[in-house]
């Protein structure tokens, strides 16, 4: 059901006992996405709600943490039973920019040295499998990312490594870096909270030590190594 139809979310739940409620894409708009679901689960007579949020939401430094932050609130003025799920960045986010550092031998950002704790989509999503289906996550928040961090000049290594072709890591202020991003076709929103995002990983944003996650799904996070192996062998 579309999150913004309310009224199709409350007949698409019925019956439905546990939620797992993913974050919705459409960055502005997810607080009263989130808010039809939440309203649609309750009149449903949802009995749990699994929530992916953002890494230490009600601390971010990053302009994203504000829908999520809205939308625990709104969870916690439900009634419904709920966790939080708040997921760190995916490597997949800056794995997506690889062919064209590739192709240009710079790999662009604005997140300095900021030490960035991702994990892979799957890693993420064993996680959620997990506290959906096993009872005693209730009521519980994990501040969840992967076992080991990188800077984006390391990611540029790991590139040139694998990949034999050099790579380095350019670093460019939050306003040049959305500019980039603009200008090879993104739309000006996702440029924007993705620069936005990038400087708030140079303020800490994006690390966490906790191994969390790991101890959740009961195995190591997927490397940052790992994962561009994947990338290079998928790309193939």
């Amino acid at each position: 059901a579309d999150y913004g139809d309310e009224a199709a979310l409350t007949s698409a739940l019925q019956g439905v006992e546990k939620l797992l409620l993913i974050s919705s894409s459409e960055v502005g708009q997810r607080a009263p996405q989130h808010r039809n679901v939440i309203n649609a689960a309750k009149t449903a007579g949802v009995k749990f709600i699994a929530y992916t949020s953002l890494l230490h939401a009600d601390k971010s430094p990053l302009g994203l943490a504000d829908e999520h932050i809205e939308t625990e609130k709104m969870l916690a003025d439900s009634g419904i039973v709920y966790t939080l799920l708040r997921n760190g960045w995916y490597t997949e986010n800056y794995l997506a920019s690889a062919p064209a550092a590739l192709e240009h031998g710079v790999f662009i950002g604005a997140a300095g040295d900021g030490k960035i704790a991702s994990a892979t989509r799957a890693d993420y999503a064993a996680a959620a499998a997990r506290v959906i289906s096993e009872a005693g996550h209730e009521g519980k928040v994990y501040e969840l990312a992967g076992d080991s961090a990188w800077t984006l000049t390391q990611l540029a290594a790991e590139l040139t490594k694998q990949s034999g072709k050099q790579v380095t890591y350019q670093n460019l202020s939050e306003t040049d870096f959305a500019a980039a991003l603009k200008s090879v076709g993104l739309p000006d929103g996702l440029a924007d909270m993705l620069a936005d995002s990038d400087v708030g990983a140079s303020k800490g944003g994006l690390f966490d030590d906790s191994k969390t996650l790991s101890k959740l799904i009961g195995r190591p996070t997927t490397t940052l190594a790992e994962s561009v192996s994947h990338l290079f062998n998928v790309n193939k």
